[in-house]
């Protein structure tokens, strides 16, 4: 008799649990008050369109063509789409390259992380995308010669170094940017001296 009761305890324990779990429904007939009543596709399409104001006639379309004479007023503008009349139009396309200097200062940090454990090409490979992202990054210039220098590379090692100083002459890496080229056989104050009297 005892193990009836307690088993007969047991499920109207389990019986209420499983009661308590279930998610309570809502009576079908009081609908929610802050639910839309359902409306068809085409209703919701009308619905739409009155709330843009506009219709899907040519006439409410924007021109977004250039004008006729952009290419003869902005001849060195490199967006501006030929004109069609042009006998070169078809191969007039060029490339513009993005600029993110958020991008470049992360792809420097990721190259500073594998100069670090010496792994010199990978980054060489970031410090090269920073310059995409931002071509006179003084920064990645100056971590790509050092990576070049590490990789025994030094013709390139002296463009970058020479890029650096460049960029920025007095800057935070000048000195060391100085003593790598004078270790790599080249006089800093020498190319200084051509840029100043070429310019």
């Amino acid at each position: 008799m005892r193990s009836f009761l307690a088993a007969w305890l047991f499920a109207a324990c389990l019986g209420g649990l499983a009661l308590a779990q279930q998610p309570s429904q809502p009576d079908a007939q009081q609908p929610d008050q802050n639910q839309a009543p359902p409306r068809s596709d085409a209703q919701k399409a009308r619905a739409r369109d009155a709330e843009a104001g506009e219709s899907s006639s040519r006439d409410t379309r924007i021109d977004l063509s250039p004008p006729k004479d952009d290419a003869k007023n902005h001849p060195n503008h490199g967006t501006a789409l030929p004109d069609s009349t042009a006998p070169d139009a078809a191969g007039d396309v060029q490339e513009l390259h993005p600029w993110n200097p958020y991008r470049a200062v992360k792809d420097d940090e990721v190259g500073d992380y594998y100069f670090k454990r010496k792994n010199y090409k990978a980054a060489l490979a970031r410090y090269q995308d920073a310059l995409i992202w931002k071509e006179n990054d003084a920064v990645a210039n100056f971590r790509m010669a050092q990576c070049y220098e590490k990789l025994e590379q030094p013709d390139d090692a002296i463009t970058h170094y020479k890029e650096y100083l460049r960029i920025l002459p007095e800057g935070p890496f000048a000195k060391d940017a100085k003593k790598a080229l004078e270790k790599l056989g080249v006089s800093a104050k020498r190319e200084t001296s051509r840029k100043t009297s070429c310019q």
